[in-house]
């Protein structure tokens, strides 16, 4: 039984640093949203500390993946560019690699 319990402590640590990487990468260079998504990980992961219910501790862990896989993939930031408007710069990552621009004929099947 102790094994299994230290099993499921190294998936809940993975799960913790693998939400941290997700929001260095996603965040980088925003020291703000640096510190806050780490604190609110941090935050997130401390409330859960006294969970004992395995079933509960395995939804929570699913429930850090399925976060860390959103920041990953979902989140872009824009940044300001000497002309004064936005850019984002989206990865291969982003939204299923979907990068293309939408024609007219793909916008009118998507309505």
């Amino acid at each position: 039984m102790a094994a299994r319990g230290s099993a499921v402590a190294v998936e809940a640590l993975t799960a913790y640093r693998s939400l941290l990487r997700a929001t260095r990468k996603s965040f980088a260079g925003d020291t703000v949203m640096l510190q806050g998504s780490a604190a609110e990980v941090r935050k997130k992961f401390e409330e859960n500390r006294h969970v004992t219910s395995e079933t509960e501790i395995r939804r929570l862990i699913d429930e850090a993946r399925e976060a860390s896989d959103f920041i990953s993939n979902m989140i872009v930031q824009a940044k300001l560019n000497s002309r004064g408007g936005y850019e984002v710069k989206a990865s291969m990552d982003h939204a299923g690699a979907t990068l293309e621009i939408p024609t007219e004929e793909i916008l009118k099947k998507s309505v």
